[in-house]
């Protein structure tokens, strides 16, 4: 009943608005949530939609795979141009593929693929560069402690039924496999608050942390630090027994600790830009085909990037950012948007 309610009231506040114009094109977004990353992904489709004129219908499934699949029904029967979506969850998205493909609307992913399917194209940050520049901060971090790249280093991973927390993981974990005398424990949390809680909680309240590793800011930097604060280990940057914390998202929540001293690195993805996917939607609507190669724009945060064929379509890799204490004032990054 809850989620029929819901999606009755999103097709009252979307209907008024399609009907705007007969020509004009309407395209659907489908966000998995409105936290403040996946609020900034879906500005960023909307403003490069609205340079070229077209409507954007936004629905919105908070962690919810059957309202997302429902929804992305309601926008089959609008006839939308296309679909883009962020997938709830990437394995159960392909039967919402399946759907649009049989009524011949192209359908896109961002910020995340589907597992098991293929769309048109996915646009995401390179996230496996992302859990490299991690991965590499942490052993400079463990080479100055110890003298070698030695130690003790906890790894919260997202869902690992995703490409993403897959990549993050990946990216990290081949830089720690250079050097034998670094152990990773890998906690799993679903992107879930209260498990990077307690897996922060488990591991640095019972063995000697060097550092931890997580996947996401957004999500996970709020209730780490709650559970060192709770083991008595929030020590600032400089000072001994400080445990060293890199993450994935380049959050608000990432850039003030950095500045407390309470984090010390992450890997912000440039999201106020996945919604150059559009670009490509419009593409292939004139009829265009995109071609797999390095994509370049000067100046821009993300570039260069990679479009490259996968088991899941094409999928478009833009470059992460280092930020440390350094560049954490830096304006471009979407972590100090205001």
């Amino acid at each position: 009943m809850r989620k029929l309610l819901l999606l009755t009231l999103v097709l009252l506040l979307v209907v008024p608005a399609v009907g705007a114009q007969d020509d004009e094109i309407v395209i659907g977004y489908s966000a998995p949530g409105l936290d403040a990353f996946q609020a900034g992904v879906m500005d960023s489709v909307g403003r490069y939609a609205a340079d070229k004129g077209w409507q954007v219908v936004n629905q919105n499934s908070p962690r919810d795979a059957e309202l997302q699949a429902n929804q992305i029904e309601f926008l089959i029967a609008l006839d939308v141009a296309a679909i883009v979506a962020v997938p709830v969850d990437s394995q159960a998205f392909c039967a919402s593929v399946r759907r649009a493909e049989n009524a011949g609307i192209p359908i896109y992913t961002i910020d995340r693929a589907p597992i098991g399917c293929e769309v048109n194209m996915t646009v995401q940050a390179d996230n496996y560069l992302a859990g490299q520049q991690s991965g590499e901060a942490v052993v400079e971090f463990l080479t100055e402690k110890h003298g070698d790249p030695q130690g003790l280093v906890l790894e919260l991973q997202g869902d690992m039924g995703n490409n993403v927390a897959q990549l993050r993981s990946d990216g990290f974990n081949d830089v720690m496999a250079e050097y034998e005398d670094i152990e990773v424990v890998s906690i799993p949390t679903e992107w879930q608050q209260e498990k990077f809680f307690q897996g922060t909680l488990d591991v640095v309240g019972s063995r000697d942390v060097d550092a931890i590793y997580a996947h996401s800011d957004s999500v996970g930097t709020i209730p780490i630090i709650q559970a060192l604060e709770q083991l008595g280990k929030a020590i600032p940057a400089g000072e001994e027994g400080h445990i060293y914390l890199a993450t994935v998202d380049g959050s608000p929540n990432c850039l003030e600790n950095i500045r407390a001293g309470l984090q010390d690195q992450c890997s912000s993805q440039p999201n106020p830009d996945f919604g150059i996917l559009v670009d490509y939607v419009e593409m292939e609507l004139n009829g265009e085909a995109i071609e797999p190669g390095v994509v370049e724009k000067e100046d821009a945060p993300w570039s260069p990037a990679t479009i490259e064929e996968t088991d899941t379509g094409l999928m478009l890799n833009l470059a992460t950012t280092n930020v440390t204490a350094d560049n954490v004032e830096d304006p471009t990054l979407w972590g100090n948007a205001e």
